[in-house]
């Protein structure tokens, strides 16, 4: 089978084990958050003077983040859309402004200009990296592919004098592969230490969730920050991949907010389903990454995911393992 078969065949694979969902997501809502200090609606469009343009700004700002590679004029183009499997790629790209030009100046949003968020389409290999600019625009960062796929890129960054925006856009590894399946987990075990969620997501609703870390038995109380949080967590819904980048409750120094065992969170989410949850946080000088697989309807139990590659330690910086990236 060539390349293109496996890449086709792997599509249809992954539309049957997300029930064929992911191609539905403007047709669920907003995908929004109720956190401090940080608005992910996304830009809004730029209108035209007439009902359309109005319409336009009004279909954008309903779709959840990350589903288009356009919004609010300003587009993510990525110099190349193939990543090689089993290596670490150079991935560069550009951020476009409504005047087509590539943009340059960009606001410091949690410690760092640009979040770029990579994971494969079936959510495992997820990455967290931070790329470095080049005076023409030119985005560019080391990134580990685990495997072959399809991939979702997201750039989640605030242009200077706008509105925060999350753009995607795919990308592809050739090559052979098998998708992986998760089932519901609320607790995660990564490099030795254990990870707990608490809390339901209520779609339309506010809500508030824990992550709850300890380390042998004992409670971790000296989480150490990271991109300014004590944690920092993301959500994706499973089928479509809508994007939800969410910031703890408080702010480390703010001398009301523990270093620990508990990281909090309000997050709102569209619709009912499956979503997959990333929390970076760190400890000894090291980030790393727990994985959960909830759904809206309420989970019973701790089971744990199936063919899931477990999490790994990440040195901060650029140093980077097999496993979950972070830059």
């Amino acid at each position: 089978m060539n390349a293109a078969a496996k890449l086709t065949a792997y599509g249809v694979a992954l539309a049957l084990v997300a029930g064929g969902a992911w191609a539905a997501g403007s047709a669920v809502g907003p995908f929004s958050v109720e956190a401090a200090g940080h608005d992910t609606s996304g830009a809004e469009g730029a209108g035209h003077g007439d009902d359309h343009g109005d319409a336009v700004a009004g279909a954008e700002q309903d779709q959840p983040a990350g589903l288009a590679s356009s919004r609010g004029g300003y587009t993510l183009t990525p110099v190349d859309t193939t990543l090689t499997a089993g290596t670490t790629d150079t991935f560069s790209f550009r951020i476009t402004g409504p005047d087509g030009a590539a943009v340059t100046a960009f606001d410091v949003e949690h410690d760092k200009r640009m979040h770029l968020i990579a994971v494969r389409r079936d959510t495992s290999g997820f990455r967290h990296v931070h790329p470095e600019m080049a005076a023409d625009g030119t985005w560019a960062v080391q990134l580990p592919v685990s495997g072959a796929g399809s991939y979702r890129v997201f750039a989640d960054f605030k242009p200077t004098g706008g509105e925060a925006v999350t753009l995607g856009v795919d990308v592809t590894a050739a090559g052979q592969f098998e998708p992986q399946q998760y089932t519901p987990s609320r607790v995660a075990q990564v490099d030795g230490y254990e990870v707990r969620l608490d809390g339901e997501l209520k779609p339309g609703e506010a809500s508030p969730v824990r992550l709850t870390v300890s380390r042998g038995g004992t409670p971790v109380t000296d989480l150490e920050p990271y991109l300014g949080a004590y944690g920092h967590l993301v959500a994706l819904r499973q089928g479509d991949l809508a994007y939800l980048h969410v910031h703890p409750e408080g702010t480390p120094g703010d001398r009301k907010t523990a270093a620990g065992p508990e990281v909090a969170f309000v997050a709102e989410v569209p619709s009912a389903g499956g979503y997959r949850l990333f929390l970076d946080f760190q400890h000894g000088g090291v980030v790393r990454t727990a994985e959960f697989t909830v759904t809206t309807e309420g989970i019973q139990g701790q089971p744990t995911p199936t063919s899931a590659a477990p999490s790994a330690p990440v040195e901060d910086g650029h140093g980077e393992e097999e496993g979950h990236g972070h830059g």
